[in-house]
């Protein structure tokens, strides 16, 4: 099939509505599984426009806060189709996880992006600056992309390649400034894959190997839809760290949850797998989403991230609500004291607001006698550990985690 074929096939029209609800993201698992093989290997790199997503999962808004896990969505892609058949998404959907273990090991690559985004945004802003925010540059593709972010909440992963290599390379402009456009404005928006991404594009992630958008490729892959020959720079000199980000080890808290608890859902993970824990005396939820941005996160993504919490939270009889980073400590004393317990479980917060977040509230509950354990996904265990260096690593060991996780023979 030619790629003017690919573009007029009207069987690829999709329109999708994000809703947070599980059963909707399931849904779509379901519907994508199957294309998931050699359907995907083919297409994943076209950008068909918003209407025609049909070559993609867009299953990483759900994923983000885990309304479904990552390891739902491998089982239900190797049911249809061995690793093999698969690889190419399979090794997508462990980028995902690359990404956030690298993080971990190295978090002071987000304590830096913090720093360095917060005094950029201090500074007044450039006219260039305002133009790339508001789609306002003249390149027709990149103006467009600012627009569909805005109003859907989502970008074709190799758009936000361009994007944000057109960003660095051609607008001249502050990676920092760019990712945390993407952070407060992607339903997806994921404080490693978003910032571990933008690095790799300005060649800090790999040092030196730069992402270079090209007119004659975002032409092939948008059908020449978009074609900003002679509006894009030729050349793309990689970016410079500041400073170097040493490994740290990692633990992981694997233990069954036993006694009498709450349970702290986050919009990082607004699921725990509780089928073969005790179950808890009460569950509330923690709401970060509004914390991504220091200039303040879309109202869309927001809404997003508390309807996920919210329709989690509806599978638990007893329980507080939804609450903030202002809220929280006192809400868990309350329901603390309600429920006659001082233990509280959570999923453990990957590094991000949400982490951020937890890392001042643990000291504070302590003062009322209040433990909070964080626990691990077994799938995180599994995966981060190889983490370290390039996705190579990890990529080798994917036949092994898939077998350790019981997801392939």
């Amino acid at each position: 099939m030619s790629t003017s074929d690919l573009f007029a096939f009207d069987a690829q029209k999709e329109t999708l509505e994000f809703t947070a609800d599980r059963s909707s993201a399931l849904a779509r698992l379901d519907k994508f599984a199957s294309r998931s093989g050699r359907h995907y290997a083919a297409q994943r790199n076209y950008d068909f426009g918003s209407t025609q997503r049909s070559n993609v999962s867009v299953l990483s808004p759900w994923i983000r806060h885990g309304v479904i896990s990552d390891q739902d969505v491998l089982s239900a892609v190797l049911a249809k189709h061995s690793l093999q058949g698969a690889e190419k998404f399979i090794q997508e959907v462990f980028w995902r996880s690359y990404f956030k273990g690298w993080l971990e090991h190295r978090p002071t690559v987000w304590s830096d992006y913090c720093t360095q985004r917060d005094r950029l945004m201090g500074q007044s802003p450039s006219p260039d600056l305002n133009a790339a925010l508001n789609g306002q540059t003249g390149i027709e593709c990149f103006d467009h992309w600012v627009r569909e972010l805005l109003e859907t909440g989502y970008l074709h992963n190799h758009a936000r390649m361009w994007f944000a290599s057109i960003w660095i390379f051609t607008l001249k402009l502050p990676w920092q400034l760019g990712a945390d456009f993407f952070l407060k404005h992607l339903l997806d928006g994921d404080p490693a894959s978003n910032t571990l991404s933008w690095r790799w594009v300005g060649g800090l992630h790999t040092k030196g190997k730069t992402y270079l958008a090209r007119a004659d490729n975002i032409a092939k892959y948008t059908g020449n839809r978009f074609d900003p020959t002679g509006q894009l720079s030729n050349t793309a000199h990689p970016l410079e760290d500041e400073r170097e980000h040493p490994k740290i080890a990692l633990t992981y808290d694997l233990k069954p949850i036993t006694g009498d608890y709450i349970l702290l859902l986050t919009d990082d993970n607004v699921r725990l797998d509780l089928s073969t824990q005790a179950r808890p005396r009460a569950a509330i939820g923690l709401s970060c989403a509004a914390l991504r941005s220091p200039s303040g996160t879309n109202p869309k993504v927001v809404a997003f991230a508390n309807d996920a919490l919210a329709n989690a939270l509806c599978e638990f009889e007893n329980g507080g609500g939804i609450e903030t980073p202002a809220t929280i400590e006192t809400a868990i004393v309350d329901l603390a004291r309600a429920s006659q317990t001082t233990h509280v479980v959570m999923s453990a917060a990957p590094v991000g607001p949400v982490a951020d977040m937890i890392a001042a509230l643990i000291p504070a509950l302590a003062k009322h006698g209040i433990t909070l354990r964080q626990t691990h996904r077994p799938y995180d265990s599994q995966c981060w550990p190889h983490a370290t260096k390039g996705f190579f690593a990890m990529k080798k060991q994917i036949p092994s985690i898939l077998r350790q996780l019981n997801l392939a023979g």
